[in-house]
């Protein structure tokens, strides 16, 4: 197959590659950039595991194909820490409120609650479920992500 040339940014870094154009962003992302936070679950866009950022929208990499985002900005879950290793907001307050278990589903969580944070400072309980309406998780009953999404919120102010 006639492999096509991608540049894209990835957590802030430059990144050129020559991928087939049925490869996946969530592909791309695990076996070209070794960013194996981004996580495969359902691969048809209903868990929410393989949540990113795409030039700041939360997005299902599963459904997007890494030539799609050519000249856009990446940001995984890898990319959300600072560079000195210090938590986000989101993450600290997914720790602080017991909102993780197995932990599979927890990068798509953390890209949600950034993206839905963005948008809504002070969400209600009623958004935050709406907006994590999205992501599946089959350990927790929810009710500390969403305490560690309201906990993130309270944090970024």
């Amino acid at each position: 197959m006639h492999e096509q040339s991608v540049r894209l940014t990835v957590n802030g870094t430059p990144t050129a590659a020559s991928v087939e154009p049925r490869m996946t962003l969530a592909d791309f992302l695990r076996d070209k950039c070794g960013l194996t936070g981004t996580h495969l679950g359902c691969e048809h866009g209903a868990c929410g595991a393989c949540t990113v950022l795409v030039d700041g929208d939360a997005v299902r990499s599963c459904l997007l194909f890494a030539v799609q985002v050519d000249d856009m900005e990446v940001t995984t879950v890898e990319g959300i820490a600072s560079p000195d290793g210090e938590l986000s907001a989101v993450q600290s307050a997914l720790r602080e409120c017991h909102g993780l278990q197995c932990g599979f589903c927890t990068p798509g969580f953390v890209m949600s609650i950034t993206a839905l944070l963005r948008d809504h400072p002070d969400p209600t309980d009623e958004e935050i479920r709406e907006g994590l309406s999205g992501n599946f998780c089959r350990c927790t009953g929810y009710q500390g992500i969403v305490a560690a999404a309201r906990r993130a919120s309270e944090i970024m102010r």
